[in-house]
């Protein structure tokens, strides 16, 4: 049996905007905006709460048919509340909806889906036809997206800080694909391993959008969340893997944290060990891979991270060495020795500052 199958895969709460810029604009003169960057921290805390304690139950795919080709997706409307689900909108083939942010959250889905089958063989989240299930219109201006650990979950943003968060397929593929390392090398999150969870999820997530869109590695803008931050926000997007620590810097949510190397690396007790922050080092090290190897980065580079997350020796507790030694190794047992492959992965963890020996 494959070893990813044999530990207990233990869901846990991920959102897409880290706690520490939240924590930014919860400190922000405008009483209006502290207000509802508070409640969104206090409700991530809550739900951070309870999954931590559901967690220990375990989950495993359910033993069904042989999985089919075709996605199974069902968007949700909270109408603003926070019981979940919610009031069934949408399901697996049913017309658009009147309401956009229905409709990008079904595409997202299907775009999710659509790359994990087409580009590596996997029928959904468990590879075993999981259905898809997300629910839109979560709480009042609710600052945040989520996998919950079952299903997504999208708030609207308050318009001012933060945009409806269905308007970024990448944070639509970032979320769901924290369901398929909870299926498979379950990385704790926390500390390295938890930064590495993080780091799959960017990864895939910009890989899903690169796809839906078309682009090379040498096209693609590398950056997480474009097209979220609102109006009076001083950035471009919630990170930046190409350059990890430019996304933004801006008077309220003050400046991207994100090291891109070794070098800076944040050694903090808050979000789980700096799970958001430390993920721009692996993230930089695929980006450096992609753009060495050029063409579709999911094609190469992508198939190298897919085989390294899904192979079976990527423990929960793995650190960005580990991650490093077993995806050179991925890409020789794949590629072969020598190639432009194997080199591109030696160059990238090398400019990183992780090392490969020992």
């Amino acid at each position: 049996m494959n070893a990813s199958h044999t530990h207990r895969h233990h869901p846990v709460f991920c959102t897409v905007v880290p706690p520490h810029l939240l924590d930014k604009a919860a400190l922000s003169e405008d009483s209006r905006r502290a207000d509802l960057a508070q409640r969104t921290l206090e409700r991530d805390s809550l739900l951070r709460t309870r999954r931590r304690v559901t967690a220990v139950r375990g989950i495993v795919p359910a033993l069904t048919a042989p999985a089919s080709d075709d996605p199974d997706r069902t968007v949700y409307d909270a109408q603003h509340r926070t019981r979940l689900p919610g009031t069934k909108v949408r399901g697996e083939g049913d017309p658009l909806s009147k309401d956009a942010t229905v409709n990008r959250a079904y595409a997202g889905l299907g775009a999710t889906y659509e790359l994990f089958l087409k580009g590596f063989g996997r029928r959904s989240i468990d590879d075993s036809g999981l259905p898809l299930d997300a629910t839109v219109h979560y709480g009042e201006e609710y600052n945040n997206a989520f996998w919950d650990g079952q299903q997504m979950v999208f708030g609207d943003g308050d318009g001012d800080l933060f945009l409806d968060f269905t308007v970024s397929v990448d944070v639509i593929g970032h979320e769901l694909t924290h369901g398929v390392t909870q299926y498979t090398a379950n990385l704790t999150y926390r500390g390295q391993s938890g930064a590495l969870n993080e780091s799959m999820s960017d990864v895939f997530g910009s890989l899903i959008k690169q796809y839906s869109l078309e682009q090379t590695a040498e096209e693609a803008d590398w950056l997480i969340g474009a097209g979220l931050l609102g109006p009076n926000v001083t950035g471009v997007a919630l990170r930046s893997m190409k350059a990890p620590g430019t996304a933004y810097d801006d008077d309220e949510l003050g400046k991207d944290p994100q090291p891109a190397t070794m070098d800076d690396y944040v050694n903090t007790h808050s979000d789980n060990g700096g799970v958001h922050i430390n993920s721009g080092i692996p993230n930089h090290a695929f980006y450096v891979v992609a753009t060495e190897l050029g063409g579709k980065a999911w094609e190469r580079a992508g198939q190298i991270w897919y085989d390294t997350l899904t192979g079976g020796d990527l423990t929960p507790r793995a650190n960005f060495a580990d991650f490093a030694r077993l995806s050179t190794a991925a890409a020789v047992t794949r590629y072969g020795a020598g190639g432009a492959e194997h080199q591109a992965l030696q160059k990238a963890w090398s400019v990183v500052g992780v090392p490969l020996a020992g």
